[in-house]
C-alpha cells in the first residue's frame, strides 16, 4: 500500500525561521507592509490561503482587501474550469498597471493553475512582472521561495512535479471567527476523465487523525461553531495510513469533542459512500443534516465514460438509503451538461434523475475541456447551441425545485447560526442544512445560535424572524 510522506517538523521550523528573516528584511524599510491574498476556486483553496496568510503574518505583513497599495499580491488559483483560468489571466494582466504604480510590489501566483506546464510557460513569456510561481505541493516552502526572490532579485518558478506530502505546523490566519475549514486530506486518486485535480494536486494524502482532532479541539475551545472537514474525496480518508481508520470513524471522533458546533464535510464521492457513512451521520448529533454528493450525469454510459465508478441505479439507491436514515437531509450535487459524446437522450436521463431525486440545490456546469485530461481528446459532436439550450432547461427546472423546497420551510422554526449582516441591513443566518436565511433582527445576535421562524422563501434563500421565546 502506498504510504503518505510527511514533511519533517524540523523543515517547518526552518520555514518559520525563514519567515523571521523575511520580517527582518522588510523592517529595513519604514511602514507597515501589506499583503493581498486573492483566492479562486474550491474550499480547499480557501483553506490553503489561510495557511499562506499564516506564513505572511509571521513575516510581518498585515492584510488588505485590494491589490492597490499592497506590497505583495498572492493569487491562489483554480484550474478546474476554463473560465476560472481565463479569469485569473485577466486579473494577472490587470496587475501590470498596479505594479507600474508600485514598482516594488511583489506578485506571486500559486495553486492548481501554477502546476500546469502551459500556464507556467505563458507566465514566463507574457507576464514578466510576475515574481514567484509555485504549485500546491510546495505551499509549505513558500517562505523559502519568497526569500529566494527577495535576496536574488530573480523570478522564481517552482512548478515542478513533486510528490505531495503532509505538512503540519504551518500557522493559520482564519478569515471567519465562527466558521472554520479543516483539511483532513489532500489530492485525489479518482482520475475522472474530465478532471485536472489529480494531475495538479497529486495523489491522496491523509493527515494523521491525532493532528486533525487536535485542530478541531482547538477550534471548539476557541468558540468556532461551524467546522467543515475538507478533502477532494473525504470518503477515502485513512486508506493510505495503515491505521485501520476511515472517514466514518473520524466523524465519530470529531463528534465526541466537547463544544457546541456543527460538523460539515465535503466532498463525498458516490463510489465510496454507503451505509456506514449514512449510519454514522444519523447517529452523530453534531453532524449537519446535509450532504454534497456529486452525480455529474444521469446516464450510466456517460458516467462510465467519465470514469466515475458507479451507475445511475447505484446513485439512486444511495439516495434512498440516505433518506431512509435521515429523512430531512439537505442534498446538493454537481452536474456536468454536454460531456463529450453525450446524446440528447442521455441529457434527458440527467433531467429525469433530477426529477427523481429533487435536490435542494445543484452546482451546474457546461463541460469545460481541461488540457492533459482524457476527455479533452474525445469526439464531441453535440453543437454548442444545443448544450446551452440543455443547460438552460436543467437550470430552469432545478430553480423550480429549489424554490419548492424552500417554500416547504415557511412556517417552520429552525435553529440557525447568525453569521453576519447583508448590505440591505438584514442579518444573514444558516440553517443546520446550510440554507441561507435573511433575518430581521438586531446585530447583537450575530455569532449566536437562534431559533428562527421562517416567514418567506425564494429560489435561493429563506426569510425569517427570531422565534418568540
Amino acid at each position: 500500500m502506498r504510504q503518505t510522506p510527511t514533511i519533517p517538523p524540523a523543515e517547518i521550523t526552518r520555514q518559520l525561521a525563514l519567515c523571521d528573516q523575511i520580517h527582518a528584511l522588510l523592517d529595513q524599510t519604514p511602514g507597515q507592509k501589506l499583503a493581498f491574498v486573492d483566492t479562486y476556486g474550491c474550499q480547499q483553496n480557501e483553506a490553503d490561503s489561510e495557511r499562506l496568510r499564516g506564513y505572511l503574518a509571521r513575516m510581518g505583513y498585515a492584510f488588505t482587501d485590494t491589490e492597490e497599495g499592497a506590497d505583495l499580491v498572492l493569487m491562489n488559483t483554480c484550474a478546474i474550469r476554463e473560465h476560472a483560468e481565463h479569469r485569473v489571466f485577466g486579473n494577472v494582466g490587470a496587475l501590470s498597471h498596479t505594479k507600474r504604480r508600485h514598482p516594488g510590489q511583489l506578485i506571486c501566483l500559486c495553486g492548481c493553475m501554477a502546476r500546469q506546464d502551459h500556464v507556467a510557460q505563458r507566465l514566463r513569456q507574457s507576464f514578466p512582472y510576475v515574481d514567484l510561481v509555485f504549485g500546491p505541493q510546495l505551499l509549505w516552502q513558500f517562505p523559502q521561495l519568497l526569500l529566494e526572490k527577495l535576496t536574488t532579485g530573480k523570478r522564481v518558478f517552482a512548478t515542478q512535479d513533486v510528490p505531495g506530502a503532509v505538512a503540519e505546523g504551518i500557522p493559520v490566519v482564519r478569515q471567519n471567527p465562527r466558521k472554520a475549514w479543516v483539511s483532513i486530506m489532500y489530492g485525489c486518486n479518482n482520475f475522472c476523465t474530465y478532471c485536472i485535480v489529480p494531475y495538479v494536486r497529486g495523489r491522496e494524502r491523509s493527515r494523521q487523525p491525532e493532528d486533525i482532532l487536535a485542530e478541531v479541539r482547538e477550534l471548539a475551545a476557541a468558540g468556532y461553531q461551524d467546522i467543515t472537514l475538507l478533502g477532494q474525496n473525504v470518503n477515502s480518508y485513512g486508506k493510505d495510513l495503515d491505521r485501520g481508520v476511515d472517514f466514518a470513524w473520524l466523524l465519530e471522533q470529531v463528534n465526541a469533542i466537547p463544544g457546541d458546533f456543527l460538523i460539515r464535510f465535503m466532498t463525498s464521492h458516490p463510489k465510496d459512500a454507503g451505509e456506514r457513512l449514512f449510519d454514522t451521520m444519523a447517529a452523530c448529533e453534531k453532524v449537519a443534516p446535509v450532504l454534497h454528493l456529486p452525480f455529474q450525469s444521469g446516464s450510466s454510459r456517460v458516467l462510465k465514460a467519465m470514469n466515475r465508478g458507479y451507475t445511475r441505479e447505484h446513485y439512486l439507491d444511495l439516495v434512498a438509503q440516505l433518506r431512509a436514515r435521515i429523512p430531512d437531509i439537505v442534498l446538493t450535487s454537481d452536474v456536468i451538461v454536454g460531456f463529450p459524446g453525450e446524446t440528447q437522450a442521455e441529457f434527458e436521463e440527467t433531467l429525469s434523475l433530477i426529477e427523481a431525486v429533487r435536490f435542494d440545490a445543484l452546482f451546474t456546469f457546461i463541460f469545460s475541456p481541461r488540457r492533459g485530461t482524457p476527455a479533452e481528446k474525445l469526439d464531441d459532436p453535440m453543437p454548442k447551441e444545443q448544450k446551452n439550450a440543455n443547460f438552460q432547461r436543467l437550470l430552469q427546472r432545478q430553480n423550480q425545485i429549489s424554490g419548492e423546497k424552500h417554500q416547504a420551510y415557511v412556517g417552520k422554526t429552525l435553529r440557525c447560526l447568525v453569521d453576519g449582516q447583508g448590505e440591505d441591513g438584514r442579518l444573514t443566518a444558516r440553517t443546520a442544512g446550510g440554507r441561507l436565511v435573511h433575518l430581521a433582527a438586531e446585530p447583537a445576535v450575530i455569532g449566536t445560535w437562534q431559533e428562527v421562524r421562517v416567514t418567506g422563501a425564494s429560489t435561493w434563500a429563506l426569510f425569517g424572524e427570531l422565534a418568540a421565546r
